[in-house]
């Protein structure tokens, strides 16, 4: 079996929106006892991540390194490609240092996740955007 949905994400702008629950719901509805759930976004200035859902401090600190790695204003000088601004071209290396696409195993109906996990759109521009997740249940 198969089942696909596509998820609408609004964003508030830079930072991390949790996509957990209501990619578990989708793992519900589909019905898969044991599988396998992708996530793609279709998007080239965000990226997903699995990261620690305990502690905020691990948002802020990636936040904070992904700012150093890949700066709206480098020390060479201005990026080239900057046709939506100056977080233009970092969102597009911040995206080029994550990922697009994640993929979870589903056991016993459920996301095998770990304890302090949970699925991440993270979004590299400034403003607020509407992103789209396809998520793909195989089973």
């Amino acid at each position: 079996m198969v089942h696909q949905q596509e998820l609408e994400v609004p964003t508030h702008g830079r930072g991390f929106t949790d996509l957990t629950p209501r990619v578990a719901e989708i793992v519900a509805r589909a019905g898969a006892r044991s599988g396998l759930c992708t996530l793609f976004l279709r998007h080239t200035s965000a990226s997903l991540t699995i990261q620690e859902n305990a502690d905020p401090a691990v948002l802020r600190d990636l936040q904070r390194w992904i700012d150093w790695a890949a700066p709206e204003r480098p020390a060479f000088g201005p990026w080239e490609h900057d046709d939506e601004g100056p977080d233009d071209m970092p969102a597009h290396i911040r995206s080029v240092l994550t990922h697009t696409s994640e993929s979870i195993p589903i056991i016993d109906g459920r996301l095998a996740l770990g304890t302090w996990q949970a699925i991440y759109l993270w979004e590299h521009r400034t403003a607020a955007h509407r992103r789209r997740v396809v998520v793909t249940i195989v089973s």
